[in-house]
């Protein structure tokens, strides 16, 4: 056994029986053969009766840094405040101090029948060890120190089991709000950490206090969602260039209508906002307010942002109050909106956006198709091929269409369908048929781009999360899009394609157009071998082509019209008019004239490599400003990160120069600890605002929505519900039942039988829970 010395101190050297060894110092009181234990540290780590600090926080970071060395817990105890409600005297005590209460019921389960009690661990032994300091003419001074403990110590490699060990440092914090911003928790944030630094306890904290972190930001931001959302994009608003913000609230202050957008999303719209889609169909978070982006088509021929808005209410002039906020901030109409069928959203663009021509998404349309007529018709018949082959192709009249319409709806008797009749109603708005004449049509018909932006913004929304969180996942999402819009832009201008013909003007459309569309192009430029000129005629200056492309299916022949004098030149195909590029038909005619320069008049700048000019430092809705402290450190922050990932990168294979590099980062943190100097814990406040985004103090602060239903211009709106969701509601109704007869339709309050007698009820229904105090 170890030695002992009755009423003296020996220190614990080696044990013969026992395999694990106890820190500190052992004593036997005397008349007793109860155990008590002092702790084996450095004098100068004690604390002394006498000793003064400036306030009780650095006290309780001297007591925490000697139980550290020690090997045992902390917790704060009692105080005893003056009249004024002044603390004067206070407690720092061992974390086994005292014992554990006894409880009645200690349940698992509140509502189970058979209670199921929790088996509990006490921590606590009654430890007397503690300070008490007490406040003297403004300064802490330690009135009394028991520095005897009734258990052994926590070994050095356990320490960080101990909560008063584990702490979570500032870095620890951020890391877990950026992860957040990526959509990862703080458990799997923990996991990285772990890897990152070495292992669980190198951590220093566990994952509950991970998780307690971020449930104690998201209770604070609930009560303060709406406005420190709202002060965030304000602040952006107020530092950064070009950056416009707008919101309104109702009576009660609570958050109806935002909007924001900024300047790289406006330098956009200059140039892709002829065509804008205008989607409301996206529940972003737990207040149920809509998410409502505004998309365009960039020269890569991908969906770019312009702006986005929450909304609470969606009537009428909720959207004539965003598109006017849309209006101020970009200066123009876009020349097409692509939307749903909300009727509020259509009155609101008649209004407000006049001068755009208003079609609804054909996508959003038929995506409902096999909802709204039936999936055994869809899947078992060629009824859904037979609609697509009508709807999604610009090659029929609007009369033939209406033929071939009626036709499909009389083979599979659907007239008696409300919702293809309404769709059919409408045809003119979506139909391409009804407008393959206007400019850029084709680019409003693309199955593929409105799945890639439902796609897009469905990973940003999730009804589970707050405003700021939704707002932290958009931001990062627009920064990969950015990213990625930036990527494409530097393939298109250091890479080289590889031509496939002679033709001159392949070369040229090459170092015009990005390296997305000239791909297009380049399939064009082949297509002229497949055409052939069966018969011209010359009309009022014009020289009219009969072109015959044998890669489509049809017969007739497609004509173009060209004028040498000025390269003017049209053809029926139409597709430069609806996508803003030239068909193979017109360059079949280009290479038969044999025409050296590409015709300037039929380049589009929005489909070239230079749309949007390149800005050496492009800024970023969340970046490039600091307007306070936190902003600044995380800057310098991230700055010695990368120095430091240098430093180790070229030292990487030399054990030599990272030994001397380690003993310079080690006495750094010497020379830390020395500067360190203890401030009172911020509050929750503080604390969420400064991870979040500044919060200050409002007597009247905006609120969230409480009470607003989505949807809707008017009272009379109502969506048609097809056949199969008629089936789920009716089967998710629960009819009334009786109570007293058992028959359904109506209440025991309204029977017409006489009330069955009822026994006394002799179940007991109290029972006394009580958290554990451990």
């Amino acid at each position: 056994m170890a030695d002992t010395i009755v009423d003296d101190r020996a220190v614990f050297t080696c044990f013969d029986s026992l395999t694990y060894a106890p820190r500190g110092i052992e004593i036997i009181l005397p008349n007793s053969s109860e155990k008590h234990y002092i702790p084996d540290v450095l004098e100068e780590l004690k604390p002394k009766v006498g000793m003064t600090f400036d306030n009780m926080d650095q006290a309780f970071a001297y007591y925490c840094n000697y139980a550290a060395a020690s090997g045992f817990g902390v917790r704060k105890g009692t105080d005893s405040k003056t009249n004024n409600g002044v603390i004067k005297l206070k407690y720092y005590l061992c974390s086994k101090e005292g014992f554990n209460q006894k409880k009645k019921v200690d349940t698992l389960e509140e509502n189970a029948k058979q209670k199921v009690v929790r088996a509990n661990f006490s921590k606590r032994t009654g430890c007397q060890a503690h300070i008490r300091v007490e406040l003297v003419q403004d300064k802490w001074n330690i009135y009394k120190f028991v520095e005897e403990h009734n258990h052994f110590f926590v070994n050095e490699e356990d320490m960080h089991f101990l909560a008063s060990s584990r702490k979570l440092t500032q870095l620890q914090k951020h890391m877990i709000q950026s992860m957040a911003k990526i959509n990862i928790g703080p458990v799997r944030a923990f996991n990285v950490m772990r890897t990152i630094f070495g292992g669980f306890e190198k951590v220093g904290v566990s994952k509950n206090d991970c998780k307690n972190f971020k449930r104690e930001i998201n209770l604070f931001i609930n009560e303060y969602d709406a406005e420190m959302m709202v002060g965030n994009l304000m602040k952006k608003k107020e530092h950064l260039p070009d950056f416009s913000c707008e919101y309104f609230t109702d009576e009660e202050n609570c958050l109806v209508g935002l909007f924001w957008s900024d300047g790289e999303s406006k330098r956009n719209y200059q140039v892709f906002g002829d065509i804008m889609s205008f989607d409301a169909t996206y529940r972003s978070n737990r207040y149920s307010m809509v998410f409502v982006p505004f998309t365009g088509i960039d020269n890569h021929n991908n969906n770019v942002s312009f702006g986005a808005a929450l909304l609470a209410s969606e009537t009428a002039e909720t959207y004539k109050w965003l598109l006017r906020c849309f209006l101020k901030a970009f200066g123009k109409q876009p020349d097409v909106v692509v939307t749903d069928q909300d009727p509020a959203m259509k009155k609101a663009i008649e209004d407000v956006f006049s001068g755009s021509r208003h079609r609804l998404c054909m996508w959003h349309v038929m995506h409902k198709l096999s909802t709204k007529v039936g999936v055994t018709l869809c899947n078992t018949t060629d009824f859904k091929q037979r609609i697509c082959d009508i709807v999604w192709t610009d090659s029929l009249s609007p009369s033939e269409f209406e033929v071939g319409w009626h036709s499909v709806i009389q083979d599979f008797d659907l007239s008696d369908n409300n919702w293809l009749g309404d769709i059919y109603d409408m045809r003119e708005s979506w139909i391409p048929a009804y407008y393959r004449d206007e400019l850029m049509s084709g680019l409003m018909r693309t199955t593929s781009r409105s799945e890639s932006e439902n796609h897009f913004f469905g990973q940003v929304c999730n009804v589970r999360s707050t405003l700021l969180e939704f707002l932290t996942h958009f931001e990062t999402a627009i920064e990969s899009q950015r990213h990625n819009q930036r990527k494409n832009d530097h393939d298109t201008r250091y890479t080289r394609p590889q031509l496939k013909t002679d033709f001159v003007l392949e070369k040229q459309a090459s170092q015009i157009y990005t390296k997305t569309l000239f791909l297009d192009v380049q399939v064009e430029i082949v297509g002229i071998e497949k055409c052939i000129n069966v018969k011209l005629e010359n009309i009022d200056g014009f020289t009219k082509f009969f072109i015959k492309d044998f890669d489509q299916l049809c017969n007739s022949y497609f004509e173009v019209m060209y004028r040498p004098e000025d390269t003017t030149i049209h053809c029926s195909c139409r597709r430069y008019e609806q996508f803003g590029l030239l068909c193979r038909h017109i360059f079949y005619i280009l290479k038969l004239y044999d025409v050296k320069e590409f015709p300037r008049k039929y380049i589009l700048k929005r489909w070239t490599r230079e749309a949007v000019p390149n800005i050496l430092y492009r800024q970023s809705s969340h970046s490039g400003f600091y307007t306070d402290l936190y902003d600044r450190n995380q800057s310098v922050v991230r700055e010695i990160f990368a120095a430091q990932e240098y430093t180790l990168s070229r030292l990487y294979d030399d054990i030599e120069a990272l030994s001397l590099y380690k003993e310079y980062v080690e006495a750094y943190k010497t020379k830390a600890d020395e500067l360190q100097y203890v401030v009172p814990p911020p509050s929750k406040r503080d604390r969420a605002s400064e991870l979040n985004g500044t919060c200050k103090y409002n007597k009247r602060p905006v609120r969230v929505p409480v009470g607003y239903k989505s949807k809707g211009s008017g009272v009379h709106n109502k969506r048609i519900k097809s056949k199969q969701e008629e089936a789920i509601v009716k089967a998710g109704k629960k009819s009334r039942q009786c109570q007293n007869c058992k028959e359904y339709g109506h209440y025991a309050s309204t029977c017409s039988k006489p009330p069955k007698k009822t026994g006394v009820n002799t179940k007991e229904k109290t029972f006394d829970t009580m958290s554990a105090d451990s």
